[in-house]
C-alpha cells in the first residue's frame, strides 16, 4: 500500500517539478522578449515601420505564452474558458476587420 503512495507521490513531484520547469522557461523567454522590445524602441536602430511589427509579433507570442503557461489554458477542463477567450477574439478581429474595411471603402 505504502509503495503505490510512494510511486503517486514521486509521480506528482516529477509532474509538478516538470510544470515549474516550462513556466520558469516561459517567464525567461517573456522578459527577454520584453528586453528586446525595449532595446528596439530605445536605441532607435530600426525604422519605425520595420519596429511596429516586430513589436506586435513578440506580443503576440506573450500572449500565447500567458494563455498557455499561466493561464493553464493547456491543461484538461479548461475547455469553456478556453471557448470564450476565443470567441472573445475571434470578435474583435472581426470588429476590427469591418472597422477597417467601413472606414478605407
Amino acid at each position: 500500500m505504502t509503495e503505490n503512495i510512494d510511486k503517486v507521490n514521486s509521480f506528482q513531484k516529477r509532474k509538478r517539478k516538470e510544470e515549474m520547469k516550462k513556466q520558469l522557461i516561459s517567464f525567461a523567454l517573456m522578459i527577454g522578449f520584453t528586453v528586446i522590445s525595449f532595446s528596439l524602441v530605445a536605441t532607435g536602430l530600426m525604422d519605425n515601420m520595420f519596429i511596429i511589427p516586430v513589436l506586435l509579433i513578440l506580443a503576440i507570442i506573450q500572449v500565447a505564452f500567458q494563455f498557455y503557461f499561466f493561464m493553464h489554458m493547456k491543461d484538461k477542463d479548461h475547455e469553456m474558458p478556453a471557448l470564450m477567450i476565443y470567441g472573445g477574439l475571434w470578435v474583435a478581429i472581426l470588429v476590427f476587420i469591418a472597422l477597417g474595411v467601413i472606414s478605407w471603402w
